[in-house]
């Protein structure tokens, strides 16, 4: 059974998702997780405690997410492994689809909040990252300041992509071969072609 924490974490992943960050409301976020509002606040202290930690938990999901799927399979080769980590966040599944929709309402809000503002770098920042170092060990030889910008392109455009996905505006398959499509155009950029 899971933690209230992680009961609270979930729900307001779920209301995120659904109702966006301003529709958030302490009352309705203790209801859905079946908790009483004091053991919110007592966890999270405020509402920005609890937008910084569901930032955290959604985090953490894509990463196990994406993780566990790559622990069952075999080891795969360095670009595989880019195109699988990658496509991953493009899959029709509950918990990807909502990770997806409360990303994106916490960044549209991010906007108009500081404090979630910099969180949301800092967690971009990681994804570009390790995203970067999975096309350094696709093409090892590359710069450093090449490899971060085609891994802020490929999270970018990912973004981007799952949002259009998720609002109808693309077709699943569709935004699948456009990410590939663009792996291909950064890897030959890393590559001089």
């Amino acid at each position: 059974m899971a933690s209230r924490t992680t009961q609270i974490l979930e729900a307001a992943a779920r209301l995120v998702a659904r109702r966006g960050v301003r529709g958030l409301r302490v009352e309705e976020l203790a209801t859905e997780a079946g908790v009483s509002t004091g053991l919110i606040y007592y966890h999270f202290k405020d509402r920005t405690g609890i937008l910084r930690h569901t930032l955290e938990f959604i985090n953490d999901r894509a990463e196990r997410y994406t993780t566990s799927h790559m622990a069952d399979a075999a080891p795969l080769a360095p670009r595989a492994e880019l195109e699988e980590v990658l496509l991953l966040e493009l899959q029709d599944a509950p918990e990807v689809r909502e990770n997806s929709a409360a990303w994106g309402e916490l960044r549209a809000s991010a906007v108009f909040d500081e404090v979630l503002r910099e969180d949301l770098a800092r967690a971009t920042l990681v994804w570009a990252q390790e995203v970067a170092a999975l096309l350094g060990r696709v093409t090892p030889m590359a710069p450093a300041p090449a490899l971060a910008a085609a891994g802020e392109r490929l999270t970018a455009l990912l973004e981007g992509l799952s949002m259009r996905w998720l609002s109808g505006g693309l077709e699943l398959g569709h935004a699948r071969d456009l990410l590939l499509g663009a792996i291909d155009a950064e890897l030959a950029r890393l590559q001089g072609k």
